[in-house]
């Protein structure tokens, strides 16, 4: 099993992704990259922390390349933007991925070489040695499974599925 801490936009948006990646064991969503001791929703989203929305993804790289976990990351949010994903501003919603040792590292900066043909912008994601991760609240987990009439989840997240299974259908379930 490999784990890959990475953020991009709201943390709903890839934990609905990655939840129907095959090979995918578990997601957690999380906060991590900041410098508070105690982060929370509340302090996250206000800005205050330094802390990024990250989901923490757990797969099985015998069933599912890592590539393809990268992949559906750079497919799955716009890598491109500072600080932004749609309508959602802020550090807390940047483009990063946490590593956690060399190995890791090299992949991560190897994907962004390899996905940067994909995009006319450059990719401005960050690639930052993991600290601590803290875990999300519970109700933030499998948010788009609990509430995917949600307003949220039919206009932001609706549309980013789509486009990860646009290019990763074989390895998404419905």
């Amino acid at each position: 099993m490999m784990t890959f801490v990475l953020g991009g936009g709201c943390f709903w948006c890839l934990d609905a992704v990655y939840q129907k990646t095959r090979g995918v064991t578990e997601v957690v969503s999380g906060y991590t990259g900041g410098h508070d001791p105690n982060p929370h929703y509340e302090s996250v989203c206000a800005g205050i922390t330094g802390h990024a929305e990250v989901v923490a993804v757990t797969f099985d790289e015998t069933v599912v390349p890592t590539e393809v976990i990268l992949g559906i990351f750079f497919a799955a949010h716009d890598p491109t933007t500072l600080n932004r994903q749609g309508y959602d501003v802020g550090t807390q919603y940047r483009s990063s991925m946490f590593y956690q040792d060399t190995e890791q590292k090299e992949l991560f900066e190897r994907a962004i070489e390899r996905h940067q043909e994909d995009w006319a912008n450059p990719i401005v994601t960050e690639v930052v040695r993991l600290p601590k991760f803290f875990v999300a609240e519970e109700y933030h987990q499998n948010f788009y499974a609990k509430h995917p009439e949600q307003g949220y989840c039919q206009v932001i997240i609706n549309p980013k599925l789509a486009k990860a299974r646009k290019y990763y259908a074989e390895w998404l379930t419905a």
